[in-house]
């Protein structure tokens, strides 16, 4: 019996992935971030699941449905596999905070559906995200390393690392690899 289980890097959508555009929902409004499409392909590379996990209450406000949520989610799918990259699984809450579901960051739920679908080894996986609330989440559902994205001065206590741009992750994952070689 294999008890080998799988690494994963969870990322957040909007302001990771995408540039954050409130309760974003059109393609046409759709802008990747600079650096996302190689870092994701470096993770992948060294064998990592490649897993979504975003809050969406713009649904459950009523400000766009499941069914835009999911085209949007499709085009996204589609720009990775132009690059041949794959993304194993996209996690989404469409309730708003006051519905307190187990699914909302900085609550786990999605970081937990997730390792039960693919049997993950949180313990060494990693999360991207630039809210403090992607951190907690992440903490909560004890993903090993939590790398906080901000540009500005602002920190999380649950992360374990920040970084400024997409380009300084990148950076600090070549120069590890080239250490362990």
């Amino acid at each position: 019996m294999n008890l080998k289980r799988d690494r994963a890097l969870f990322l957040d959508r909007d302001g990771v992935i995408n540039i954050d555009k409130e309760y974003l929902y059109k393609k046409e409004d759709f802008e990747f971030i600079d650096g996302i499409f190689e870092l994701i392909k470096i993770y992948q590379d060294s064998g990592y699941k490649i897993i979504v996990v975003t809050n969406q209450s713009g649904i459950g406000r009523g400000y766009y449905t499941q069914d835009d949520y999911m085209r949007l989610t499709e085009y996204m799918i589609d720009e990775f596999k132009k690059r041949d990259i794959r993304i194993d699984g996209v996690y989404h809450c469409p309730h708003t905070p006051e519905d307190r579901c187990s699914c909302r960051k900085p609550r786990s739920g999605m970081f937990m559906a997730a390792k039960r679908d693919f049997k993950l080894d949180m313990k060494n996986s990693v999360m991207i995200g630039d809210k403090d609330s992607d951190m907690k989440a992440a903490k909560n559902a004890k993903v090993g390393e939590r790398i906080f994205l901000s540009s500005d001065q602002s920190r999380s206590l649950d992360a374990s690392k920040r970084v400024k741009d997409l380009f300084e992750l990148i950076y600090d994952l070549k120069e590890n690899s080239h250490e362990h070689r």
